[in-house]
């Protein structure tokens, strides 16, 4: 909900859309920068105060932005991006903390089972937070979206009491090593960050291949939610069967490629049906994609490094996105948008083949790969 939430919230000034557009940057910038430095910060087997206390901040940072902002968008700008940095910034290192919380909750043949409903979630929300967020600003008030994302991430402050807290840690890491252990994973980040590439050109570009296809521009959301709707059924579907054909490294990349051959088609189909069942089916796989970039570092890393290991995932994810919105914006400037779709879709395809290269090469340590399920082990609470 976020950064539609901070375009409304600012929209009705003078140069509004920009500078929400600005905070929006700012407030991803905060959670590509903190996601890295917070979670390898995080002690694994007392992971809950870490959490907590970013979750708060990002509470407090939601709404210092919904108060400032109530008043018709009101608010100085260095305040309003402070505060969306601090949005951003705090909470960062909670998905990857989170998420290693959750798979030493399960047995290790669940595992897949257990991401699979967790995206099923995530993709879930994305469907439904465009137009919740648009239908509370535009309804009630631009501050509302705000408030709510502030009171549910103080709710989940508190739920995190009803969790374990933390995962067995293994043998810990810390300085140099951990940057060394972090950086041998490298070609996860890599593959991990071209999947979202094509995920901001689905985004960012689609309003403007609409109106290069004399599309009402009306049906961009619906054909996002539908994105969204079937990358939610694609984690349920990788998630039936605990495993399948092939290495993690191939499956990802030919789930990756078929996702960007979806993209591909988008940008040439002139039918809005023919664009709306592409989506579809390309977000099939893209949930499966980064599912099995998840379990890939989950492979490659010690369990001590795991939520450092998401965290750094995290920003690069992100940091991908950026950096294909940012090529996107520029190359629409000289081509049309079906063409800026296919130059993003050429540098993801790139991504991706430097990231298995890279990926074939990283040694699997034996004890890792068959190492008991760390639910197994016991955890304070």
């Amino acid at each position: 909900m976020a950064p539609l939430a901070l375009v409304f919230l600012v929209r009705e000034r003078p140069g509004g859309y920009t500078l929400g557009a600005v905070l929006a940057a700012v407030y991803v910038i905060g959670e590509i920068v903190a996601a890295p430095v917070l979670g390898v910060r995080m002690d694994a087997e007392r992971a809950r105060p870490h959490m907590a206390a970013g979750l708060a901040v990002g509470a407090a940072g939601f709404a210092g932005l919904g108060a400032v902002g109530a008043n018709g968008g009101g608010g100085h700008p260095v305040l309003l991006g402070a505060l969306a940095f601090l949005a951003g910034a705090g909470p960062a290192a909670a998905p990857g903390g989170l998420r290693a919380l959750l798979t030493g909750m399960v047995p290790e043949r669940a595992v897949t089972q257990a991401m699979s409903v967790e995206s099923v979630l995530t993709f879930g929300i994305w469907a439904a937070a465009p137009a919740l967020a648009t239908g509370l600003a535009l309804g009630v008030a631009p501050a509302v979206p705000l408030l709510l994302q502030a009171g549910l991430m103080t709710l989940s402050v508190a739920g995190l009491w009803l969790l374990p807290a933390g995962w067995p840690a293994g043998e810990k890491q810390r300085g140099a090593a951990m940057g060394r252990v972090l950086a041998r994973a490298w070609p996860v980040y890599v593959t991990g960050a071209a999947g979202l590439t094509l995920l901001a050109l689905a985004e960012l570009i689609l309003p403007a291949l609409l109106e290069q296809r004399a599309i009402a521009l009306g049906w961009a959301g619906p054909l996002l939610a539908g994105f969204s709707v079937g990358s939610a059924v694609g984690a349920f579907l990788y998630g039936l069967r605990g495993s399948w054909p092939g290495r993690l490294p191939v499956q990802s990349a030919v789930l990756v490629t078929g996702v960007a051959a979806g993209v591909a088609l988008v940008a040439v189909l002139p039918w809005t049906a023919a664009i709306a069942v592409t989506l579809v089916a390309a977000g099939l796989l893209q949930a499966p994609a980064m599912l099995t970039r998840n379990l890939a570092l989950r492979r490659i890393l010690p369990s001590g490094a795991l939520a450092a290991g998401y965290s750094v995932m995290y920003a690069a994810v992100g940091a991908g996105y950026a950096a294909s919105g940012t090529l996107a914006g520029a190359l629409l400037e000289v081509v049309a948008p079906s063409t800026a779709i296919l130059c993003g879709v050429a540098l993801t395809l790139a991504l991706t083949a430097l990231g298995l290269w890279g990926e074939r090469r990283i040694p699997v340590p034996e004890a890792q790969a068959g190492e008991p399920a760390p639910a197994a082990r016991k955890v304070r609470r």
